[in-house]
């Protein structure tokens, strides 16, 4: 399998404090790799390296293309194509219905209307979220983190990337959600990048790594 995340030598900075000393990650369509690490740490951080939206020394390549060395425009279009994100809170929109939600992303990426939406739908219904028109703002905390992870999906991306996205939800929803999440690389042939503090999720995926004094250790390394 290709890699669809490339972390080369990673250096990053805020004022005087060191969050990346050299960092290297590499991770395979079909896998999955969760981040550990304290409060502050910079894990959050090395989600917004993969996005793009930091800029740090080193390297950084997401389904072998060089986020580097793209423009503005160009890390937009390759985001669009290549990453779905899931964070903590959802950040879906509440007033919309959940396949409003899902496939809004799809359309934001110049997707067919109809085709979108019945991939929407079958998105929605593979992950047991159950058909309704109410507004995802009025669903369970469950449902919203699993209508968040099909609208990461509805562009059938490269990489998937998740912050934090049990940190809500109480030990039933987490655990639901967390299977789903590590399911989700070998059916649908993406790679997913989990940073979290809770050991017990970190513990489903195939690698787990911390995050600490600017390196990355594999867990159990010496």
């Amino acid at each position: 399998m290709p890699y669809v995340l490339e972390f080369g030598a990673l250096k990053h900075r805020l004022g005087r404090r060191v969050l990346f000393d050299g960092i290297d990650l590499q991770l395979r369509a079909g896998e999955s790799v969760a981040v550990m690490g304290p409060s502050g740490s910079g894990k959050s951080t090395l989600i917004s390296c993969a996005l793009g939206l930091v800029n740090p020394e080193g390297s950084v390549r997401v389904a072998a293309g060089d986020i580097g060395a793209m423009s503005r425009r160009e890390r937009t279009r390759h985001r669009s194509r290549h990453i779905g994100v899931v964070f903590q809170f959802g950040e879906l929109l509440p007033e919309l219905t959940p396949i409003e939600n899902v496939a809004l992303a799809g359309l934001l990426a110049g997707a067919d209307r109809k085709r979108t939406y019945e991939e929407a739908a079958e998105l929605l219904a593979t992950l047991g979220v159950p058909r309704q028109k109410r507004p995802t703002g009025t669903l369970s905390g469950g449902e919203r983190q699993r209508t968040a992870v099909a609208r990461a999906l509805i562009n059938r991306p490269s990489l998937l990337l998740a912050d934090e996205p049990t940190g809500a939800l109480d030990d039933a929803n987490r655990t639901a959600v967390a299977e789903l999440l590590f399911e989700v690389p070998a059916r649908w042939s993406c790679g997913l990048l989990v940073v979290t503090h809770d050991a017990q999720v970190a513990a489903m995926a195939d690698r787990t790594v911390c995050l600490a004094e600017g390196r990355l250790v594999a867990q159990g390394a010496v």
